[in-house]
């Protein structure tokens, strides 16, 4: 992705030429109140390969001015993650927090100066006095406050001596600019809240909108590139960097962000859905997180191809899933070891072969490698078969196992159905076969064509294990488009997760690290579940139809 060349690229490429900038300095700013997803991946990404582009600098810097929906748990989480997704350090590590005594002497600056004062409008009021996109705003009736009274009442509000709500600093701009950022914007209010860093010292906070100018020119970014939504905020970015007089400063640039098909991205829904218990956690490998995603079996290097695919524009689109699900595909069918499980075990017994025997046939760790080697899979008298392999009455089309047929084992022999045996309730409890012990290489001597081949597991050696099977969160392709009387919640897919107990594994699966990855032959890629080590995710299905648009 770094080699790529985009829009960004190209401002950065004039910006160097023409002596504005000698270097590159970009960051990634998350707020720490929730785990990052994957339109955080783009962002983190943009700004990493852009700095590694230019052999730049990259730093993390954590949004911690809101301490009311802040957490350690979300500090530690982002870390992981970004080391996760870029296989690589930040330059730098810093917090919003560090500047805080920075930001409060440039607010003292801009009430010295007659550029900002302390309004005493509720949040309602300034609601109504802000006006709309056609009608300008009215100014605050504390607007011409005197410096000296400005200066006063914002060190009272340091001190503490005010209740929540009760005051804020506003920038002083211009109420009637067609630019709502600029309608004098709320710079610092009063929250009496502990902060997790810095504890009780604080009970005035910067917005963002004022902060993350400050951190940027302080920490020496040269490009802040942020997601499209904050266009029109550069504005006051701009003002809050001019009014302040710092040089040298850096400058924003905005990118479409990322929208995918049959999801959502807003942390607040997404942490109702943990908090609800509808998600098992962050985590729950049907959410768009990027824990979530590494704990269904994702790899750094899928989603680092997606984002490259996609490419950088301030153009919106709707991203479908299944490119990101193709990206991880054509990496799992080169790297992914192959292994055999049985989701819905069918007995069978073949009644010609010798009771007690196990040989053992050799199979290919992955087709795709030849040095990945082969492995040695046992085989008895006793078998599993996946229950959908198994027909009693075939209907058309139907190539696998029916009675009087004959079927290619996997890798074995070919088998007949011989009969099949009831419960007392008329299920099918056990197949009868015979082997053609003469096709242990699945060949026929006589030439005779066998077209069905299923795949199988000895019911001796067979290990057991549960199988959860995600499919996408929501049932709407476009979630973006909702409609005005619905809701999120009237979009869940009620079987975004099946649950499969009593499976069959391979005995070769016993040993599977927590989030190791494999190809179940026929079934798709899975990986050992890092939570319930007896549970395997289905990371994604084998049945790749985006492939087909891409040719």
């Amino acid at each position: 992705m770094s080699d790529s060349t985009n829009f960004i690229h190209e401002i950065i490429d004039a910006d160097l030429a023409s002596g504005r900038e000698n270097h590159v300095h970009t960051r990634f700013p998350p707020e720490p109140n929730g785990y990052l997803h994957i339109g955080s991946a783009k962002a983190i990404l943009i700004n990493y390969t852009t700095a590694r582009k230019y052999g730049g600098k990259f730093n993390l810097r954590y949004d911690d001015t809101n301490p009311t929906k802040e957490d350690e748990e979300f500090v530690q989480s982002i870390e992981e993650d970004i080391r996760w997704l870029i296989g690589d350090e930040p330059d730098a590590i810093f917090y919003g927090s560090d500047y805080f005594d920075k930001c409060y002497e440039y607010a003292l600056q801009l009430i010295r100066d007659g550029k900002a004062y302390v309004c005493d409008l509720s949040a309602d009021e300034m609601r109504e006095y802000r006006g709309t996109l056609t009608e300008p705003g009215r100014e605050s009736p504390y607007r011409n406050r005197s410096v000296e009274e400005n200066l006063d009442l914002f060190q009272r509000m340091r001190a503490g001596e005010f209740p929540d709500g009760a005051r804020t600093l506003r920038a002083k701009i211009d109420m009637t600019s067609p630019n709502l950022n600029l309608r004098d914007p709320a710079i610092y209010r009063i929250v009496h809240c502990a902060h997790h860093r810095q504890g009780n010292r604080w009970c005035i906070y910067p917005l963002y909108d004022f902060a993350h100018p400050i951190q940027d020119a302080t920490e020496g970014i040269t490009h802040s590139l942020c997601s499209i939504e904050f266009e029109n905020h550069r504005p006051l970015y701009d003002w809050v960097l001019d009014n302040l007089g710092i040089n040298p400063r850096p400058h924003q640039y905005e990118f479409a962000r990322l929208n995918v098909t049959n999801t959502v991205m807003s942390k607040r829904y997404l942490r109702k859905l943990v908090e609800t218990g509808v998600a098992d956690g962050w985590d729950d490998p049907r959410l768009p997180t990027l824990c979530a995603l590494r704990r269904r079996g994702y790899t750094p290097a899928s989603i680092q191809d997606f984002i490259s695919r996609i490419g950088v524009s301030k153009v919106y689109n709707l991203v479908d899933i299944r490119l990101l699900e193709h990206c991880l595909r054509e990496e799992l069918n080169k790297t992914a070891l192959r292994r055999i499980a049985v989701t819905k075990p069918l007995k069978v017994t073949i009644e010609n072969y010798p009771a007690g025997k196990t040989e053992y046939f050799a199979v290919a760790n992955n087709p795709e490698d030849p040095a990945a080697g082969t492995r040695e899979v046992p085989f008895t008298r006793e078998l599993w078969i996946e229950e959908d392999d198994f027909a009693e009455v075939p209907p058309p089309k139907f190539q696998r196992m029916t009675p009087g047929r004959e079927v290619r084992l996997m890798g074995a022999y070919i088998v007949k159905c011989e009969r099949v045996v009831k419960d007392d309730a008329g299920n099918i409890a056990e197949i009868i076969c015979t082997a053609d012990l003469e096709t242990r290489d699945g060949v026929p001597a006589d030439g005779r064509k066998v077209r069905g081949t299923i795949h199988w597991l000895s019911a001796q050696y067979a290990v057991d294990a549960n199988i959860d099977l995600f499919d996408k969160l929501f049932t709407m392709e476009n979630m973006g488009a909702m409609p005005e009387d619905k809701t999120y919640d009237d979009y869940l897919n009620p079987e975004s997760v099946i649950h499969l107990t009593g499976c069959k594994l391979e005995p070769a699966l016993s040993d599977a690290a927590p989030g190791e990855r494999f190809q179940f032959v026929r079934l798709g890629y899975f990986c050992r579940d890092t939570k319930n080590p007896s549970v395997f995710n289905r990371t994604v299905s084998l049945k790749d139809s985006y492939a087909k648009t891409l040719k």
